[in-house]
């Protein structure tokens, strides 16, 4: 969802990383859902793609899913 709605935007994955202030890697990572945000990334990433993050918590296990 990350990666749709950043193609949206017209920004690449470098943009992105800059704008959250993490490296290219670790963004890559979020933008293939291998990897969960941290909640400061969360915050700077929600504002910049106008989306509200929800974190559901189920047997030990987290899924990111937003609101648009």
């Amino acid at each position: 969802m990350i990666k749709e709605k950043r193609k949206e935007k017209h920004y690449t994955q470098e943009q992105m990383a800059n704008l959250l202030g993490i490296s290219l890697r670790q963004y890559v990572r979020i933008d293939q859902e291998e990897d969960l945000p941290r909640r400061d990334v969360l915050k700077k990433l929600s504002k910049t793609m106008e989306f509200f993050p929800i974190l559901w918590y189920s047997n030990n296990i987290v899924t990111l899913n937003f609101l648009m």
